[in-house]
Protein backbone atom coordinates (compact mmCIF):
# COMPACT_ATOMS: atom_id res chain seq x y z
CA UNK A 1 0.00 0.00 0.00
CA UNK A 2 1.41 2.90 -1.32
CA UNK A 3 -0.25 7.12 -0.62
CA UNK A 4 0.36 10.50 0.68
CA UNK A 5 -1.48 12.67 2.61
CA UNK A 6 -1.07 15.72 5.12
CA UNK A 7 -1.68 15.38 9.10
CA UNK A 8 -1.05 16.20 12.72
CA UNK A 9 1.52 13.72 14.16
CA UNK A 10 -0.41 12.77 17.06
CA UNK A 11 2.99 10.32 19.11
CA UNK A 12 6.06 9.32 18.44
CA UNK A 13 8.40 6.83 20.08
CA UNK A 14 12.16 5.41 20.33
CA UNK A 15 12.53 2.28 18.21
CA UNK A 16 15.74 1.23 17.23
CA UNK A 17 18.64 3.64 17.77
CA UNK A 18 17.97 6.31 15.01
CA UNK A 19 14.29 5.22 14.10
CA UNK A 20 10.59 6.08 15.46
CA UNK A 21 7.16 5.23 15.38
CA UNK A 22 5.17 8.28 14.27
CA UNK A 23 1.40 8.57 15.26
CA UNK A 24 -0.09 10.56 12.51
CA UNK A 25 -3.98 11.61 12.07
CA UNK A 26 -4.46 11.99 8.14
CA UNK A 27 -6.89 13.83 6.40
CA UNK A 28 -8.12 10.65 4.52
CA UNK A 29 -6.43 7.96 5.94
CA UNK A 30 -7.20 8.35 9.71
CA UNK A 31 -4.34 7.40 12.66
CA UNK A 32 -1.72 5.59 10.77
CA UNK A 33 1.70 4.61 12.70
CA UNK A 34 4.98 4.12 10.76
CA UNK A 35 8.73 3.90 10.62
CA UNK A 36 10.82 7.16 10.48
CA UNK A 37 14.09 6.29 9.93
CA UNK A 38 16.48 8.71 10.69
CA UNK A 39 13.76 10.02 12.59
CA UNK A 40 16.11 11.01 16.17
CA UNK A 41 18.51 13.03 13.75
CA UNK A 42 18.67 16.65 14.54
CA UNK A 43 18.27 17.66 11.04
CA UNK A 44 14.33 15.88 11.34
CA UNK A 45 13.71 15.31 15.08
CA UNK A 46 13.29 19.29 15.38
CA UNK A 47 9.70 19.36 13.57
CA UNK A 48 8.89 15.99 14.17
CA UNK A 49 6.73 17.77 17.47
CA UNK A 50 3.74 16.95 18.67
CA UNK A 51 0.44 18.53 16.85
CA UNK A 52 2.60 19.76 13.61
CA UNK A 53 1.31 19.47 10.62
CA UNK A 54 3.17 17.29 8.23
CA UNK A 55 3.19 15.72 4.47
CA UNK A 56 3.71 12.18 4.64
CA UNK A 57 4.90 9.62 1.74
CA UNK A 58 3.62 6.05 3.28
CA UNK A 59 5.13 2.91 1.99
CA UNK A 60 3.81 -0.65 3.30
CA UNK A 61 4.63 -4.30 1.56
CA UNK A 62 1.23 -5.42 3.66
CA UNK A 63 -1.74 -4.72 5.19
CA UNK A 64 -0.48 -6.79 8.83
CA UNK A 65 3.17 -5.22 8.29
CA UNK A 66 3.82 -1.52 9.94
CA UNK A 67 4.44 0.92 6.99
CA UNK A 68 7.49 3.52 6.42
CA UNK A 69 6.91 7.31 6.34
CA UNK A 70 8.98 10.13 4.51
CA UNK A 71 7.91 13.34 6.43
CA UNK A 72 8.40 16.87 5.40
CA UNK A 73 7.04 19.94 7.36
CA UNK A 74 3.64 22.27 6.36
CA UNK A 75 3.34 23.97 9.45
CA UNK A 76 5.38 23.98 13.05
CA UNK A 77 2.44 24.52 14.92
CA UNK A 78 3.65 23.31 18.56
CA UNK A 79 6.78 25.48 18.82
CA UNK A 80 4.89 28.58 18.57
CA UNK A 81 3.43 27.89 22.20
CA UNK A 82 6.74 26.33 24.01
CA UNK A 83 6.63 29.36 26.50
CA UNK A 84 2.90 29.13 26.87
CA UNK A 85 2.82 25.90 29.30
CA UNK A 86 -1.55 25.90 29.43
CA UNK A 87 -1.60 25.98 25.79
CA UNK A 88 1.09 23.08 25.46
CA UNK A 89 -1.05 21.22 27.64
CA UNK A 90 -3.89 21.34 25.85
CA UNK A 91 -2.18 20.63 22.84
CA UNK A 92 -0.65 17.49 24.59
CA UNK A 93 -4.41 16.40 25.87
CA UNK A 94 -5.76 16.78 22.26
CA UNK A 95 -2.91 14.71 20.82
CA UNK A 96 -3.51 12.06 23.63
CA UNK A 97 -7.21 11.94 23.46
CA UNK A 98 -6.77 11.52 19.44
CA UNK A 99 -4.60 8.90 19.56
CA UNK A 100 -6.62 6.55 22.25
CA UNK A 101 -10.07 7.01 20.49
CA UNK A 102 -9.21 7.30 17.23
CA UNK A 103 -9.38 3.52 15.49
CA UNK A 104 -6.62 3.36 13.21
CA UNK A 105 -6.79 3.42 9.60
CA UNK A 106 -10.47 4.89 9.44
CA UNK A 107 -10.97 8.46 8.11
CA UNK A 108 -12.98 11.52 10.00
CA UNK A 109 -13.10 14.01 7.91
CA UNK A 110 -15.64 16.12 10.51
CA UNK A 111 -12.68 15.41 13.08
CA UNK A 112 -9.89 16.87 10.79
CA UNK A 113 -11.71 19.31 9.54
CA UNK A 114 -12.80 20.22 13.39
CA UNK A 115 -9.32 20.25 14.51
CA UNK A 116 -8.35 22.20 11.56
CA UNK A 117 -10.42 24.93 12.86
CA UNK A 118 -9.11 24.50 16.20
CA UNK A 119 -5.44 25.15 15.60
CA UNK A 120 -6.40 27.64 13.14
CA UNK A 121 -7.88 29.83 15.68
CA UNK A 122 -6.06 28.92 18.74
CA UNK A 123 -4.45 32.68 19.12
CA UNK A 124 -7.88 33.63 19.56
CA UNK A 125 -8.63 35.06 23.44
CA UNK A 126 -11.48 32.54 23.56
CA UNK A 127 -9.42 29.27 22.78
CA UNK A 128 -10.36 27.40 25.76
CA UNK A 129 -13.95 27.60 24.93
CA UNK A 130 -12.54 26.40 21.48
CA UNK A 131 -11.12 23.43 22.46
CA UNK A 132 -13.81 22.55 25.12
CA UNK A 133 -16.34 23.02 22.10
CA UNK A 134 -13.77 20.38 20.11
CA UNK A 135 -13.82 18.07 22.69
CA UNK A 136 -17.66 17.97 22.48
CA UNK A 137 -17.76 17.81 18.72
CA UNK A 138 -15.64 14.95 18.92
CA UNK A 139 -17.30 12.94 21.65
CA UNK A 140 -20.50 13.44 19.46
CA UNK A 141 -18.63 12.50 15.87
CA UNK A 142 -17.36 9.36 17.53
CA UNK A 143 -21.01 8.17 18.46
CA UNK A 144 -19.98 8.44 22.35
CA UNK A 145 -22.12 11.53 22.50
CA UNK A 146 -26.05 12.75 23.40
CA UNK A 147 -28.58 14.81 22.34
CA UNK A 148 -29.86 17.86 24.06
CA UNK A 149 -33.04 19.82 22.76
CA UNK A 150 -32.13 23.61 24.09
CA UNK A 151 -35.83 24.15 23.91
CA UNK A 152 -36.91 21.34 26.58
CA UNK A 153 -34.04 23.84 29.20
CA UNK A 154 -36.02 27.56 27.39
CA UNK A 155 -36.79 28.27 31.18
CA UNK A 156 -33.08 27.69 32.55
CA UNK A 157 -30.78 30.13 30.67
CA UNK A 158 -30.53 31.48 33.70
CA UNK A 159 -29.07 28.98 35.53
CA UNK A 160 -24.95 27.91 35.47
CA UNK A 161 -25.64 24.62 35.13
CA UNK A 162 -28.61 21.99 34.16
CA UNK A 163 -28.66 18.65 35.19
CA UNK A 164 -29.21 15.70 32.65
CA UNK A 165 -29.22 12.18 31.95
CA UNK A 166 -27.41 10.56 29.30
CA UNK A 167 -27.87 6.78 29.29
CA UNK A 168 -29.17 6.62 33.06
CA UNK A 169 -26.54 8.47 34.18
CA UNK A 170 -26.53 12.09 35.87
CA UNK A 171 -25.04 14.61 34.76
CA UNK A 172 -24.27 18.38 35.40
CA UNK A 173 -23.83 20.25 32.50
CA UNK A 174 -22.60 24.13 31.79
CA UNK A 175 -25.84 25.90 30.23
CA UNK A 176 -23.54 27.99 27.95
CA UNK A 177 -22.94 23.91 26.11
CA UNK A 178 -26.76 23.84 25.94
CA UNK A 179 -27.46 27.16 24.26
CA UNK A 180 -24.60 27.11 22.23
CA UNK A 181 -23.55 31.05 24.19
CA UNK A 182 -19.53 30.49 23.41
CA UNK A 183 -19.08 34.30 24.21
CA UNK A 184 -19.45 34.84 27.25
CA UNK A 185 -18.70 31.39 29.65
CA UNK A 186 -16.47 32.69 32.82
CA UNK A 187 -13.62 30.79 34.18
CA UNK A 188 -15.94 28.28 36.11
CA UNK A 189 -18.02 27.76 33.18
CA UNK A 190 -15.51 26.28 31.34
CA UNK A 191 -13.86 24.28 34.67
CA UNK A 192 -17.37 22.93 34.62
CA UNK A 193 -17.66 22.03 30.66
CA UNK A 194 -14.14 20.36 31.23
CA UNK A 195 -15.45 18.40 33.83
CA UNK A 196 -18.80 17.47 32.21
CA UNK A 197 -16.69 16.34 29.15
CA UNK A 198 -14.01 14.53 30.74
CA UNK A 199 -16.68 12.30 32.79
CA UNK A 200 -18.75 11.63 29.55
CA UNK A 201 -15.84 10.32 27.85
CA UNK A 202 -14.78 8.37 30.86
CA UNK A 203 -18.41 6.91 31.28
CA UNK A 204 -18.72 6.18 27.42
CA UNK A 205 -15.34 4.84 26.60
CA UNK A 206 -12.30 4.60 28.90
CA UNK A 207 -14.28 3.22 31.78
CA UNK A 208 -16.02 0.43 29.61
CA UNK A 209 -12.85 -0.60 28.33
CA UNK A 210 -10.44 -0.52 31.46
CA UNK A 211 -8.77 2.19 29.63
CA UNK A 212 -7.17 4.83 31.83
CA UNK A 213 -8.31 8.83 30.70
CA UNK A 214 -5.41 10.37 29.38
CA UNK A 215 -2.88 12.11 32.28
CA UNK A 216 -2.30 15.00 29.59
CA UNK A 217 -6.03 16.30 29.98
CA UNK A 218 -5.95 15.61 33.68
CA UNK A 219 -3.73 17.91 33.85
CA UNK A 220 -5.29 20.78 31.49
CA UNK A 221 -8.49 20.68 33.43
CA UNK A 222 -6.10 20.55 36.67
CA UNK A 223 -4.83 24.08 35.61
CA UNK A 224 -7.84 25.88 35.80
CA UNK A 225 -9.10 25.05 39.11
CA UNK A 226 -5.53 26.14 40.55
Amino acid sequence: MNWEDEGFIISKRKFRENAIILEVFTSKFGRVNGIVYGGNSRKIKNYLQLVNKIFVVYNSKGDNKIGYFKTELIDAISPEYFDNRVKILCLNSLSSILKVLLPENQAYKKIYQSLCELLKNFNDKNWLTLYLDWEIDLINNLGFGFTIDSKNFSNMKNSKIVNIKVDNVNYKIPSFLIFKNFNNPDIQDLCNGLNFSRTLMENKFFIPNNIPFPYSRKLLEKNFYN
